[in-house]
C-alpha cells in the first residue's frame, strides 16, 4: 500500500516540480539548486570544521556540493525526472520508508557555508522530506569558514558562530553586524550564556510559529529573512507575546508593520536625502485623486522643556516659525517632559486623540515609541529627529552641521596664534565625526600647521578648563540651538577665544533652523505630497545649508577679512560649489582617505568613523561614556552595533 501511495506522491511532487521549473524559466532564473563548488572562493577548502550531527532547518538547504545531479531537482528540491526513471524508483522507495514504520533514518551529509547547506550525499532524502514539509532534517555537517573581513555579511556570520556555540541552533541567520546582539537582548540572553534544552525548544516552537505568519504575508518573496522581520517585531512586542497571541492576531500585528519589515530588512538600505524635493503643485486631477488638506493639526513631542533644554527651545522656535507662516491653517500643540518610552507612547496617543495629523518627535531616544505609534496610527504623518532610521513609516530628519563646522574651523585656524585649537565634541554619534573632521579641514585650510585638540563632553572632566591650562586660546563647543544671536554671548556655544583668566570672546557658530524643515514638511503635506505608499523605502532627511536647515552666525567682533572669508565659504556651500571633503585627506593612521578626486557619498559622510591626521584625540569607547549620555549613543552611536544591548525580555 505504501508503494502505491509513494508513487502517487512522486506524481504530485513531479507536477509541482514541473510547475516550479516553468515559472523559473519565465522569470529568467536558475532552474536547479545552487552549487557550492561554483560559489566558494579558491582557498575556502582550507578552512573546514567538523560540526557533527545537526538538526538542519529544511529551508536552509539551498543546494548541492557539486553539480552532479542538480538537473534532477528544482531549487526547492522537487523532482524533475520521469516517473519510470531509476531516480524516480529510488525516490518512491524512500518515500515508502518515510510513510511506513521504517522511516528515513540515515542522516544526510552536507556542507554549510554562510548559514546555508549544500548536500553532498542524500539529495533524494532531502527531496522526500521537504515534499512532506519536514521542518528539520538530520545531517552530518562540515562547516566551511569564510575568510574574516570587514564585509558586513562576513562579520555577521562570525557573530552567528558565537550564537551557535551558545544556543546550538542553526535556525537564525542575520546579515548585518550587531543584529545577533540585539536579538539576544530581546530574549534576555547574554553572549556566552549557554541555552538550556527547554530554552531551545521554546525558542524553536515560537520561531516556527512566527515563520508561519511571516510566510503567509511574504507572498512576493521579498528580500527579508523571517528572523529580520522578528527583530523588528520584537522592537514593538515582547518575545512572550508569541506564546500568547492567536495566529490571527500575530498576522495582524505583523501586517501592520509590514512596510517597515521590508524597509529594514538586511538587504535594504536607508535612502539618505540631502536636499528637499520641490513641493508639488496640485492640479485638478491630483486634487480629485489625492485631496490636499485645508487645515492641519500638528503636535510636537519633546523629551524635556524649553526652560531646561536649549535643544527643545530651538525646536519650539521652529514651531513659532510655522505658526507665523501658516497662521490659522494649522493648530499646533507641544507635549513637554516626555522623557520615557512609556510616557511618549501615552503622549502620542493623547495627541492623536486630540486630532493630531502630523507629529514631530524631537528626541532621538524616543525612536521606539515613534515607530510603535506610526504602526498603530498609519494615517498620521510621523517625523523623528534623528538619522539612520531604517523604517518607512516614519521620516527621520537632521542637519548636516559639518558644513557650518567647516566654516568655523577656517575661522579658528585664522585666529589661532599658537597653531593649537580646542574642540569639545558632544557624543560619538552619526555625523559628529564628520563635523570634527570638517572643522579640522577648515582649520588646515587657513593654517596648515593647525592641530585640533579633541575632547568630549560625554566623558568625565572639564575640557574648557583643560584648554585654558594648556594654553589653547581658540576652542569650539556645542552648536547654537537656534538663530537668536544671544546664544553666541552665552559662551557655551560656538567657537570662541579664551584668555588666561577664563574670559571668552565669541567668533561664530553653526545654527539650527528647524523651522525651515517644519515649513517644508507642512507645505508638502498641504499640497498632497508624501502620501503613505506601499513598498516605500526608509527616507532620512540629512539637510544642510542649501536647504536652509543649517546656517552660520558670525560674531560682530570677527575681523573683517576673516568675516569676508567665512561669508564666501557660506555662499559656496549654499550654492553647491564647495565640498569640504573633496580634497586630499589623510587619516590619523596614515591611510589616504581621499586623493582629492572624488566626493564622499552621504552614507560615507554620515557613518564616518576615522579622524583626520591633524586631530589629536580619539573616539571614546562606550564604557567610558557618562551614564547620562549613554542612551543617545545607544540609539545613534557610530559603533552602536558593537554596544552590548540592555536586556529586554526572557526565554
Amino acid at each position: 500500500m505504501n508503494i502505491q501511495t509513494a508513487r502517487d506522491e512522486y506524481a504530485l511532487a513531479l507536477r509541482q516540480g514541473q510547475k516550479e521549473y516553468r515559472e523559473l524559466i519565465m522569470a529568467g532564473r536558475r532552474t536547479s539548486p545552487a552549487v557550492l563548488d561554483e560559489i566558494l572562493p579558491e582557498n575556502a577548502g582550507e578552512m573546514v570544521q567538523e560540526v557533527g550531527l545537526v538538526e538542519i532547518p529544511a529551508s536552509r538547504i539551498v543546494g548541492t556540493k557539486s553539480a552532479g545531479r542538480t538537473a534532477a531537482f528544482t531549487p526547492q528540491f522537487r523532482p524533475l525526472l520521469d516517473e519510470e526513471s531509476e531516480f524516480a524508483c529510488k525516490w518512491i522507495s524512500l518515500c515508502a520508508d518515510h510513510l511506513g514504520d521504517t522511516g528515513i533514518r540515515d542522516p544526510i551529509l552536507c556542507y554549510e557555508y554562510l548559514g546555508n547547506f549544500y548536500v553532498q550525499e542524500g539529495n533524494k532524502r532531502v527531496s522526500v522530506l521537504r515534499h512532506f514539509d519536514a521542518p528539520r532534517i538530520p545531517g552530518i555537517v562540515r562547516r566551511i569558514l569564510p575568510e574574516a573581513s570587514e564585509e558586513p555579511r562576513i562579520k555577521a556570520y562570525y557573530e552567528f558562530l558565537d550564537f551557535f556555540n551558545d544556543s546550538g541552533l542553526y535556525t537564525v541567520q542575520f546579515r548585518r553586524p550587531g543584529d545577533f546582539a540585539k536579538f539576544l537582548s530581546y530574549l534576555g540572553k547574554n553572549k556566552g550564556e549557554k541555552w538550556t534544552e527547554d530554552e531551545r525548544k521554546t525558542f524553536s516552537a515560537y520561531f516556527q510559529y512566527f515563520r508561519d505568519a511571516f510566510g503567509t504575508l511574504n507572498t512576493k518573496q521579498a528580500d527579508v529573512l523571517p528572523e529580520e522581520a522578528l527583530l523588528l517585531w520584537l522592537k514593538l512586542h515582547s518575545f512572550q507575546d508569541l506564546g500568547r497571541m492567536p495566529m490571527s492576531e500575530l498576522k495582524k500585528s505583523l501586517a501592520a508593520s509590514w512596510e517597515d519589515v521590508l524597509s529594514s530588512g538586511g538587504g535594504s538600505a536607508v535612502e539618505v536625502k540631502t536636499k528637499t524635493e520641490e513641493v508639488p503643485r496640485p492640479n485638478l486631477i491630483s486634487r480629485i485623486l489625492t485631496p490636499a488638506y485645508d487645515h492641519l493639526n500638528v503636535a510636537f513631542i519633546h523629551q524635556l522643556n524649553p526652560v531646561t533644554s536649549n535643544w527643545v527651545m530651538g525646536h519650539e522656535e521652529g514651531k513659532t516659525h510655522i505658526e507665523r507662516v501658516f497662521g490659522d491653517k494649522i493648530t499646533v500643540t507641544s507635549y513637554l517632559d516626555t522623557n520615557t518610552t512609556e510616557l511618549a507612547e501615552s503622549r502620542i496617543a493623547e495627541a492623536v486623540a486630540d486630532g493630531a495629523q502630523v507629529i514631530f518627535v524631537t528626541a532621538p531616544i524616543l525612536s521606539k515609541a515613534t515607530l510603535k505609534a506610526a504602526v498603530t496610527y498609519p494615517k498620521v504623518y510621523f517625523f523623528h529627529c534623528s538619522v539612520d532610521q531604517p523604517y518607512s513609516s516614519i521620516r527621520a530628519y537632521y542637519g548636516r552641521m559639518f558644513e557650518g563646522k567647516f566654516i568655523t574651523g577656517a575661522i579658528a585656524g585664522a585666529m589661532a596664534d599658537n597653531d593649537r585649537i580646542g574642540y569639545i565634541a558632544a557624543y560619538p554619534i552619526f555625523g559628529e565625526i564628520t563635523s570634527i573632521n570638517a572643522f579640522a579641514l577648515g582649520a588646515q585650510m587657513t593654517n596648515p600647521r593647525a592641530k585640533i585638540q579633541l575632547r568630549w563632553s560625554c566623558l568625565p572632566g572639564s575640557p574648557q578648563a583643560d584648554f585654558i591650562r594648556e594654553g589653547i586660546r581658540v576652542a569650539s563647543n556645542r552648536d547654537v540651538p537656534a538663530q537668536d544671536r544671544m546664544y553666541l554671548d552665552l559662551f557655551n556655544y560656538g567657537t570662541y577665544l579664551l584668555d588666561e583668566q577664563g574670559g571668552l570672546s565669541s567668533l561664530g557658530s553653526p545654527v539650527w533652523v528647524w523651522g525651515r524643515f517644519y515649513e517644508y514638511a507642512l507645505r508638502t503635506i498641504f499640497a498632497g505630497g508624501w502620501k503613505h505608499e506601499k513598498d516605500a523605502p526608509a527616507r532620512n532627511y540629512w539637510l544642510g545649508m542649501d536647504s536652509g536647515i543649517v546656517d552660520i552666525k558670525l560674531s560682530d567682533k570677527l575681523p573683517d577679512g576673516v568675516r569676508h572669508l567665512a561669508e564666501l565659504l557660506r555662499r559656496d556651500l549654499i550654492d553647491g560649489r564647495l565640498d569640504p571633503f573633496c580634497r586630499r585627506i589623510t587619516a590619523q593612521d596614515g591611510t589616504r582617505m581621499n586623493d582629492g578626486s572624488r566626493h564622499f557619498t552621504p552614507e560615507e559622510l554620515l557613518h564616518m568613523d576615522w579622524l583626520c591626521d591633524n586631530v589629536e584625540g580619539s573616539i571614546p569607547a562606550f564604557d567610558r561614556i557618562l551614564p547620562v549620555s549613554q542612551a543617545v549613543v545607544r540609539e545613534l552611536g557610530i559603533y552602536r552595533d558593537q554596544i552590548p544591548p540592555e536586556k529586554e525580555g526572557s526565554l
